[in-house]
């Protein structure tokens, strides 16, 4: 029997055993992106709004992201490309001062919609699977659409700025009301969500990175070592460690005890993302 040979990069093609078909999706086109997007209208929850009113700053929390909804629609004038139309719901957090008392922590939805053109290819075949539910059509098997998939990976964002307008200023950005907000989306806060233009907003400056891309079901024609065999062990299934010994393997913390005397300027995802920002 041939040498085992695990995942990752290989040295030769010596191995190879057999040249096999799969079935997968393949990418077609993709892209990546670094949108800045300033003044997103927050709308916070009944109870946060009450706090607003009265707050006289903000300092920013987090934004998470909730949910990208995404629709694919083929491009008139272009045969092959199509607009890939991403909306990404956040759930924003901060914390509001109100006179001289300790802040209070407010929530609240962020809608922010982005636009991208991709190649996916053209295709006209009817697919079908024999894959069965009991007593129903299997619909999730009958013919599908002629338009490709669409993916989109994308990391809770940074918030980059955040401040508080009064009430008698002119709206800056405002881009959905309550009916466009899925119930699923609303069901993540603690309360009703305030859609009205009425008291303080607030607007916040998101950083969001993502990567879009267009895949179709292919069949592909690879080179094959074997079967995939993991090597790894199931963890848990021994006796459990002795606590001092996973102390012993823990580094040393020398910069915990000696700060630097500089202190850099970082520009890196994870380091931003924890940084502080007070307006």
């Amino acid at each position: 029997m041939a040498e085992y040979i695990e995942p990752g990069p290989i040295s030769d093609t010596a191995g190879i055993r057999e040249a096999v078909c799969i079935h997968t999706r393949k990418i077609y086109d993709s892209c990546r992106d670094k949108d800045c997007v300033e003044d997103l209208r927050l709308y916070p929850t009944a109870s946060s709004q009450v706090v607003i009113d009265r707050a006289i700053s903000l300092k920013a929390g987090r934004a998470e992201l909730l949910y990208a909804y995404i629709d694919v629609e083929p491009v008139s004038f272009n045969r092959g490309y199509y607009t890939v139309d991403v909306r990404y719901f956040y759930r924003v957090t901060a914390d509001a001062f109100v006179g001289g008392a300790r802040p209070v922590s407010i929530s609240g939805l962020v809608v922010f919609d982005k636009r991208a053109i991709l190649f996916g290819s053209e295709g006209s075949a009817k697919v079908f699977s024999s894959n069965l539910s009991c007593n129903e059509l299997d619909t999730q098997n009958l013919a599908r659409t002629n338009l490709p998939v669409a993916v989109v990976d994308a990391v809770d964002p940074l918030i980059l700025g955040i401040k508080l307008v009064d009430a008698c200023d002119p709206p800056i950005r405002d881009c959905c009301d309550a009916s466009d907000i899925p119930a699923a989306i609303t069901g993540c806060f603690p309360g009703e969500l305030t859609m009205s233009g009425e008291g303080k907003r607030v607007y916040v400056t998101l950083g969001q990175f993502s990567i879009i891309r267009l895949e179709r079901e292919s069949q592909l024609l690879i080179p094959a070592y074997d079967y995939c065999m993991p090597s790894k062990e199931c963890p848990g299934s021994g006796e459990e460690e002795d606590p001092c010994a996973v102390f012993r393997k823990v580094q040393f913390p020398v910069d915990e005890f000696f700060p630097p005397n500089t202190t850099p300027q970082s520009d890196s995802y994870q380091d931003t993302k924890s940084f502080d920002i007070c307006c």
